[in-house]
C-alpha cells in the first residue's frame, strides 16, 4: 500500500523558464506537505537531474527557450533505468496536451492555473508512480528468490545425482520420447548393454536376450508414467550365462506439468551360468 508519508516524501522536480511560476509551484508543494521538491529554470539540466536523482515527478512546462519541454520528454526517454515516465506537462495551448500525452508525458496541467487541480493531478500521478515502483521492486525481488531458489534446487539435483551414483551401478534420465539422454556408470560399456529406451514400444522384434515379458511389464509400468522401485528383469548372453538387473525409476514433469521424461538408478544383482 502506498501511504500519504509516501507521497509527501516522493521526489518531484519543477521544470519551468520562468520564475514566477516556479515561485508558485514552490509554495503551493511544500504549503501542501511535500518534503523533497527542487527546481531548475535551465531544461538542458534535466535528463543529467534525472539520470542523478530519478525523480517521482517532473513537473515540466512545455515551452520553453533554448529547449522545449517535447526536446526534454525525448532527452528522459532514452534512460533505459526508467521504463515509466514520471512527467506531468504545463501548458497554456490546449492543442499541445495531446502532442504531449502522445510523446510521452502521463499527464498535463493548464495554465493558468487551477490550484485545486494541480494539487490534485499531482497527489494522483504520485501515487501511480510509487505503485509501479513498489510493483518493479517486487518483480525484482520475486526474479531473486526464482534465480536463488533455482540455484538451490540444482544444487539439490546435483548432490542427489551425486548420491545416486554411489549408491548404483548406473545413473540414468530419458526424454519424453524414451532416449537416454545421460547416462553415467561403467557398468553399460562393460556389460555390453546397448544405449537405447529401457522401452520401446515400436520395437516388432524382441530385443536379443532380454525377457519379453519383463520388457511388456516395464512399458506398461513407463507408458502409465508410474514410478518403479527395483524393478527385475534379466539377459541371456550369448555364452549363455544370465544376468539380472533391479532398476528404479521415476517420471519427471516440467514446472507446467508437462511428462518429460525419466530417472533412476540400476545395479546387477546377479550373474550365473
Amino acid at each position: 500500500m502506498i501511504t500519504e508519508f509516501d507521497i509527501l516524501n516522493a521526489g518531484i522536480l519543477i521544470v519551468d523558464d520562468q520564475q514566477p511560476n516556479v515561485m508558485l509551484l514552490e509554495e503551493l508543494l511544500r504549503g501542501a506537505g511535500y518534503t523533497r521538491v527542487t527546481s531548475t529554470r535551465n531544461p538542458t539540466e534535466v535528463c543529467a537531474l534525472h539520470r542523478k536523482n530519478i525523480y517521482d515527478l517532473i513537473l515540466l512546462d512545455l515551452q520553453m527557450p533554448g529547449m522545449d519541454g517535447f526536446q526534454v520528454i525525448a532527452g528522459l526517454k532514452t534512460n533505459a533505468t526508467d521504463a515509466y515516465l514520471p512527467v506531468l506537462v504545463i501548458t497554456a495551448q490546449p492543442g499541445h496536451k495531446l502532442s504531449a500525452l502522445q510523446a510521452g508525458a502521463r499527464d498535463f496541467i493548464s495554465k493558468p492555473f487551477d490550484l485545486v487541480e494541480v494539487k490534485t493531478r499531482i497527489h494522483n500521478m504520485l501515487e501511480v508512480r510509487l505503485l509501479y515502483k513498489k510493483l518493479e521492486d517486487y518483480s525484482r525481488e520475486l526474479e531473486q528468490t526464482v534465480l536463488e531458489r533455482t540455484a538451490e534446487l540444482r544444487e539439490s539435483e546435483a548432490r542427489y545425482r551425486s548420491l545416486t551414483e554411489l549408491a548404483s551401478d548406473w545413473y540414468w534420465e530419458q526424454d519424453e520420447n524414451g532416449n537416454f539422454t545421460k547416462v553415467s556408470g561403467p557398468v553399460l560399456e562393460m556389460l555390453g548393454i546397448q544405449v537405447a529406451p529401457l522401452a520401446d514400444d515400436s520395437r516388432s522384434v524382441p530385443l536379443a536376450g532380454w525377457d519379453e515379458d519383463e520388457r511388456k511389464l516395464l512399458q506398461t509400468t513407463i507408458a502409465a508414467r508410474q514410478p518403479f522401485l527395483d524393478f527385475v528383469f534379466s539377459r541371456v548372453n550369448a555364452d549363455g550365462s544370465k544376468q539380472t538387473f533391479r532398476v528404479s525409476g521415476e517420471p519427471m514433469f516440467n514446472q507446467s506439468s508437462r511428462f518429460i521424461g525419466y530417472r533412476g538408478i540400476g545395479v546387477e544383482q546377479s550373474a550365473s551360468l
